[in-house]
């Protein structure tokens, strides 16, 4: 009797099990990004010694079906030739005996045996399909082992995390510029209030200066229109490279600038389309907790070729205007925590969280317009200036280009007779 062609395909299953698995070489069964800092998976390295480890296996299984396959064509092939030899001795029964009465009964056999070929053909054509399967599969298994032969080579040295996070740690970036760092990128720091440490972008220049970045614009990849608890941790991407866009987190910058001996000053730097640069420096920056609503304060307005749109401005549209879009001492606002001081809410109808007063004079969380110049209508539902806006250097319908805000200790912007520097050299910009 000839064996089935499920005993075979059994194994076949089993090629096909083990080739679809999809779970991770690191045995994590889950690989969920989540929308903070630093994790990343699966690296490559987890990818080849998965493979290596699995794909021994793999070949046994394919091995051992191999076998079967060419055990049954065996047996098929004994079955055609008695097949012949019944058809050879019934033709010559007949022909010698045509009026035997046997003869119908040979018949009938010769029929059984006609639909006994046309079985065995079926199974030879199941056994064909079979064995293009396993070519198929083996030479897909030649390129997972030469995948796997470049990846080894790939993680030829230990693996490591293609991010690069600095070693040296610190309070802000000021003091891991102070105990030797000199390279811009990622690192830890734990300000003095905070319970654990957390990872910035470090921003040091040829100065020793240590700017702690709060927040990237650069391409519009990240959209701003977060909720609360997004503000507050923080979202975007962290890159050692500084490519990405993020917002830092309205806790981490609390913690940044909260009990604080030395005044910390905000830089705020603004690209717009063109290419033209501009700064604005506001000293005694701090930024409350969240029971007081992460509350933006500053002493006052250091300097700047950029203009001092945190103080407000008037727009002509009401004596009011300047007093209205003043920031210093707003609250943060969200389209799903309202704190400002309009009627409405001012981060829903402008797209973003921000300090609002009712509305704003300044805007970096808004929404990117590439180009920059936009209309009321492509400010959609409510038609406000809902842009990038800094209005001291660029109207409120301008969305620029590029944005940053980052944290230095006031100390570190002087020079080392003492004396301030001037605003060219302050704002370190190619003008």
């Amino acid at each position: 009797m000839v064996p089935s062609p499920l005993a075979a395909a059994g194994g076949l299953l089993l090629l096909f099990s083990l080739s679809s698995a999809q779970t991770r070489g690191d045995s994590v069964s889950l690989c969920a990004p989540n929308d903070g800092f630093g994790k990343y998976c699966p690296t490559t390295c987890g990818v080849a010694d998965y493979l290596l480890k699995y794909m021994p296996g793999v070949d046994r299984d394919l091995s051992n079906l191999q076998r079967d396959l060419e055990s049954i064509a065996n047996l098929t092939q004994g079955a055609e030739e008695k097949i012949v030899h019944m058809k050879d001795s019934t033709t010559s029964a007949q022909k010698s005996s045509i009026q035997d009465p046997l003869f119908k009964k040979s018949s009938s056999m010769l029929d059984d045996v006609i639909r006994f070929e046309k079985t065995i053909v079926t199974q030879e054509q199941q056994i064909f399909d079979l064995q293009n399967l396993i070519s198929s599969n083996e030479r897909r298994m030649a390129d997972l082992k030469q995948l796997s032969i470049q990846l080894q080579q790939t993680c030829s040295e230990p693996c490591k995390d293609t991010v690069e996070i600095q070693t040296i740690t610190g309070t802000d970036c000021q003091d891991i510029s102070n105990k030797g760092a000199t390279t811009s990128g990622l690192y830890y720091v734990k300000p003095l209030k905070a319970t654990e440490q957390f990872l910035v972008y470090c921003e040091i220049d040829s100065f020793g200066r240590g700017f702690t970045v709060i927040q990237r614009r650069r391409d519009g990849s990240v959209d701003f229109h977060k909720d609360w608890n997004q503000f507050k941790q923080g979202f975007g991407y962290l890159s050692p490279d500084d490519t990405t866009e993020f917002w830092l987190g309205n806790e981490k910058t609390h913690l940044l600038t909260d009990g604080l001996s030395i005044p910390t000053v905000l830089r705020i730097e603004l690209v717009d389309w063109e290419g033209n640069k501009r700064y604005a420096d506001y000293t005694m920056f701090k930024l409350g907790s969240e029971a007081d609503m992460y509350r933006l304060t500053y002493g006052f307005y250091l300097g700047g070729d950029a203009g001092d749109a945190f103080a407000g401005f008037d727009f002509g549209d009401d004596p009011s205007d300047k007093f209205y879009t003043s920031h210093n001492g707003m609250q943060f606002s969200t389209f799903d925590k309202d704190n400002d001081k309009y009627d409405g809410n001012c981060a829903q109808q402008d797209g973003s969280g921000w300090w609002m007063n009712r509305c704003h004079a300044a805007h970096l969380n808004g929404k990117y317009y590439q180009g920059g110049r936009y209309t009321e209508k492509d400010a959609g539902e409510y038609g406000f200036d809902n842009g990038i806006i800094w209005v001291t250097w660029h109207n409120r319908w301008y969305s620029l280009k590029e944005t940053t805000m980052k944290l230095i200790p006031l100390t570190r912007l002087t020079t080392t007779g003492g004396q301030q520097m001037g605003v060219k050299e302050l704002g370190g910009l190619k003008k």
